[in-house]
């Protein structure tokens, strides 16, 4: 009889476009994978050719919509029974490789989540605002739906957290990052304003007040998550978290203002 580790029934699943300064650091923690599929939204940059140095590398373009679409898009590619799935800046830890290699192949659990350590430059943070996701899961139990500017993924079953971590070390440049934030809090904005408030999460109703969410966050983030014992690489963290912060209560304000100014323009019609 044959024994087969779990690691070679999975198949990593990556979104990516202009992911250069990170993509090679996530693939060389890959390089067990016997296959891994990248859904790439046709990057201009080296994002393609530093994929295509890695034989076991699959790409597939496609132009992006929507992450949970491209997601299930690349759901459709895989025919492995279990999915690992990692955004282009997420490095997985030896301990994660070898905890997931010694989980038992004939299991009643379909999912498994894993919480992350974010790095600054680098360097691992104590504490995060990043919540544990379900990055390993049968592929036949799984969809992906949006969430705001976000996705999850939903699979059936019983699931379990793992005990290693994945480091979500994003290196692309501040530019690149205040273009991304700028987007996703257009989506954020959006998302707050036309949910019921009975169904908006605490985070987003505290969001909804506009002011009080840039000077909890930056409490959150330097004492109650210890970021302060980081040096500056945790008031770093701190102060791009309450930046955003302060973008979406911008973002807030314009919208509710252009909504009060088009309704007053109906009415005077």
């Amino acid at each position: 009889m044959v024994f087969m580790h779990l690691l070679e029934k999975i198949t990593p699943l990556i979104l990516t476009y202009n992911e250069a300064p990170n993509i090679n650091r996530t693939l060389q923690r890959l390089t067990w994978a016997k296959k891994i599929v990248v859904i790439d939204s046709y990057s201009t940059d080296e994002t393609l050719d530093i994929c295509y140095s890695y034989p076991q590398v699959q790409v597939f373009q496609r132009k992006f919509d929507s992450f949970a679409v491209q997601c299930n898009y690349g759901l459709e590619k895989i025919a492995s029974e279990w999915v690992l799935s990692l955004d282009a800046d997420y490095v997985l830890t030896n301990e994660l490789i070898n905890e997931i290699k010694a989980l038992p192949e004939e299991t009643d659990l379909d999912s498994y989540s894993v919480r992350f350590k974010y790095c600054v430059f680098g360097k691992p943070l104590r504490g995060t605002l990043l919540p544990p996701r379900k990055v390993l899961y049968r592929r036949e139990k799984a969809i992906y739906k949006d969430d705001g500017h976000a996705h999850r993924v939903l699979v059936e079953g019983k699931s379990r957290i793992l005990f290693a971590y994945i480091y979500h070390d994003d290196r692309k440049s501040l530019s690149r990052w205040f273009w991304a934030q700028d987007r996703y809090v257009v989506i954020e904005a959006k998302k707050i304003l036309e949910t019921p408030a009975s169904e908006l999460s605490l985070s987003d109703r505290i969001r909804k007040q506009k002011m009080l969410a840039p000077f909890i966050i930056l409490i959150y983030c330097l004492i109650l998550k210890g970021g302060i014992l980081d040096g500056w690489h945790g008031w770093y963290y701190a102060f791009q978290r309450v930046l955003v912060e302060i973008l979406l209560a911008i973002r807030l304000i314009e919208s509710e203002k252009l909504q009060h100014t088009d309704f007053s323009t109906n009415n005077d019609c």
